[in-house]
């Protein structure tokens, strides 16, 4: 008489392998994902792979300027997206505006997130006065447009890239207090909270420990679209001349550069700088829905 077979208990699989798979359910959001990383590597990398410096001056020719897409220059460099009205070759300050606009936008957004988690977590774990204190500040500046209280702060700040960077953290950390604080309320008076405390444990303890951590899924998702609003309020702040010096490349500034081309039929200076904008915060978005689907199943389309 033959043994019974035994059959090996199949692997768990792994939290990340789960939540790779699942996000790879939406091609869209894959496509997305493939675009982002193209695009921050061409950001890491501009240096090594620009045609040019595009602000480096002794490399700048003033009868290179505003010359259409596919032109070459009088050394024979081929300007695939045209020149600027300063002869800068267009791909290249492409290049080097996303990697300014990008690192704006994910440094203001990581160090909104610290502030605005921090700011929920003593609003939902105090209480009292100092609960209330905080999130009428939250409701105050919530109250506003965000792009108001930005050119009043840049208007008191001037321009700069560490300036724009605390414009951007002081107008996007009230969103981020106002949501982790709805979650470690909730969060606060379940079953493991309560028996830390019985346990004796440290109030940091709790909150770093247990309480921050079964947060922070709802926080990577309003990160992720924080970033992508950030971008775009670093561009319309640099367009409008008040954001980033002249100095700093920006793809706000390089739509702005080209805007009193545009009735003169020079559509390239400010045509691919805003395919560029748009590309990346359409890419950082889809991302950015889908993390919301896999993390939050219950919100799934």
């Amino acid at each position: 008489m033959s043994s019974p077979t035994v059959t090996a208990p199949a692997k768990a699989e792994s939290p990340f392998r789960r939540l790779v798979s699942e996000f790879a359910e939406d091609r869209l959001a894959v496509a997305g994902a493939v675009v982002l990383t193209i695009i921050l590597l061409i950001a890491l990398f501009a240096p090594l792979i620009s045609p040019q410096n595009p602000y480096d001056l002794s490399k700048l020719d003033i009868l290179d300027s505003r010359m259409p897409p596919g032109s070459k220059s009088m050394d024979g460099m081929t300007f695939w997206l045209g020149t600027d009205g300063q002869g800068r070759d267009m791909l290249s300050g492409i290049f080097y505006g996303l990697r300014t606009s990008l690192a704006v936008g994910v440094f203001s957004g990581v160090c909104a997130m610290i502030v605005g988690m921090a700011m929920g977590l003593i609003a939902a774990y105090v209480g009292g006065r100092t609960e209330t204190l905080i999130m009428r500040l939250v409701d105050l500046q919530l109250s506003f447009p965000t792009i108001l209280i930005a050119l009043i702060l840049l208007a008191v700040l001037g321009q700069g890239v560490g300036k724009i960077i605390l414009a951007l953290i002081i107008v996007q950390w009230s969103y981020y207090a106002r949501i982790i604080r709805g979650t470690a309320l909730v969060e606060r008076r379940r079953e493991y909270v309560e028996a830390a405390i019985c346990l004796g444990l440290s109030k940091p303890r709790i909150i770093f420990s247990h309480v921050l951590p079964n947060c922070m899924p709802p926080m990577i998702v309003i990160g992720t679209v924080q970033v992508a609003g950030a971008i775009a309020l670093e561009a319309t702040l640099s367009f409008l001349g008040i954001g980033l010096p002249i100095t700093e490349p920006s793809l706000g500034l390089l739509i702005a550069n080209g805007f009193e081309y545009l009735l003169s039929g020079k559509y390239w200076i400010s045509f691919f700088p805003g395919i560029a904008l748009l590309v990346t915060i359409i890419s950082i978005n889809l991302v950015g829905d889908q993390l919301r689907d896999v993390l939050n199943p219950r919100l799934k389309r």
